[in-house]
């Protein structure tokens, strides 16, 4: 059975810690480092993960009871679709927005229907960087910017261009599948997630709902798988 953690979550360019019970959990990220600062009770990696972790402290797919899963679904994916689904008994649609953007589609039978992946926030910044002559490299987006509007500034129009370009993807995609799914729920998690959930307030008048923010949503469930094993 599963303690208090800490749980880790080893990210593509970050680290996500948790620990505490749910009703008081603390979550925290930093970089990589080259030696892990305390040892995880579970772990989970989309990313590559350090020397010395315990292997059978491992979360994968196998742990997860998610139904449909493919192979080669991310783990991240998975974990937080699954907690989702257990928090909705419904259908959901599941935005991580972390380095790559995902979107994980649920149905109400908690079967994996499918899903969307494009670059994250930063990963855009940097190929308008390394694709253009003049463009600054810009990683992250400032968070003393402005989300939305017009801005003269070419680093700030660099970053409204690309979140409200994000924020966008999320409001087609969550259109055109609630037309599929009635009672679909939206969840929305990820280093970036806070920043588009203001960008989405605007439109939940036409969206079948709020998008709901749940940051740590991937190590609630690394949590609940460890509590399953």
């Amino acid at each position: 059975m599963a303690g208090a953690g800490p749980w880790l979550l080893i990210g593509n360019s970050r680290w996500h810690w948790a620990e505490g019970p749910s009703h008081d959990r603390r979550y925290w990220s930093e970089p990589p480092q080259q030696a892990l600062p305390q040892w995880p009770e579970r772990w989970a990696a989309v990313g590559p993960p350090p020397a010395g972790l315990d292997p059978n402290a491992r979360i994968g797919l196998a742990q997860i009871p998610l139904a449909s899963a493919p192979a080669w679904l991310g783990v991240d994916r998975a974990l937080a679709g699954w907690q989702a689904w257990q928090r909705s008994a419904g259908p959901v649609l599941v935005a991580d927005a972390g380095t790559a953007l995902s979107l994980t589609w649920i149905d109400r039978d908690g079967h994996v229907a499918g899903g969307r992946l494009l670059a994250g926030a930063a990963l855009q910044l940097r190929a308008l960087h390394a694709g253009t002559q003049a463009l600054p490299l810009l990683e992250p987006p400032p968070s003393g910017w402005p989300d939305q509007g017009w801005p003269l500034q070419t680093e700030a129009a660099m970053a409204v261009g690309v979140l409200d370009g994000l924020a966008g993807a999320l409001q087609r995609a969550a259109a055109g599948l609630a037309q599929q799914q009635p009672g679909l729920q939206l969840w929305l998690t990820g280093g970036d997630g806070e920043r588009l959930q203001r960008l989405l307030e605007p439109s939940w008048g036409k969206a079948p709902q709020r998008w709901t923010l749940a940051p740590g949503l991937c190590l609630d469930g690394v949590a609940a798988a460890a509590a399953l094993s």
